[in-house]
């Protein structure tokens, strides 16, 4: 073999180590880039800004704050129902979940003692009707679900108690 041939085989050698090289420490930056722990994730005590769809179990459409104001709350809190709550924390920034609530991670069971019947008296001279929303004395709202001539039937339990809800959430920011 020539010096040249020498030259050429230990010189593409070289140059397909090299490549080889290159490639692998990419691959490698690449998975320690992807596999961070430096990563922001959700946890606790943070103030976390979302996105949200909320459908029943049975496709229809709740709420949705997509294409619009992004919704804050601090995760781990009582401000939003627990399993939506738990559903964020680990998120990272720009993730996008969907996760079924049972009513016990939601706005639980229905509660036939927040189902009352009060003397329609107790309204005065209103008219009434089923599905109006009324309150009582301390503020909290509740539904007349049956009226006759001498009562009324109020439903003081959340519209959603009772039901499986599916979220789809996107987390925004975490401060």
């Amino acid at each position: 073999m020539s010096s040249k041939s020498t030259f050429k085989l230990h010189f593409n050698k070289a140059y397909i180590i090299v490549i080889v090289a290159v490639i692998a420490v990419l691959i490698v930056s690449f998975y320690l880039l992807s596999h961070s722990n430096n990563a922001v994730s959700v946890k606790s005590g943070d103030n976390v800004t979302v996105f949200y769809s909320l459908w029943l179990s049975n496709g229809t459409l709740v709420q949705t704050n997509f294409n619009s104001t992004p919704f804050s709350f601090i995760a781990g809190s009582s401000q939003v129902i627990k399993g939506f709550s738990n559903a964020v924390l680990g998120m990272r920034e720009g993730q996008v979940k969907n996760v079924t609530l049972s009513p016990a991670e939601a706005y639980g069971n229905i509660n036939d003692s927040l189902i009352i019947t009060v003397p329609k008296s107790d309204f005065g001279n209103s008219s009434l009707y089923v599905g109006e929303r009324v309150s009582n004395s301390n503020g909290a709202a509740g539904v007349i679900t049956a009226l006759n001539s001498t009562s009324v039937t109020v439903n003081f339990n959340s519209p959603l108690a009772g039901k499986t809800l599916i979220f789809e959430i996107k987390v925004v920011k975490i401060n």
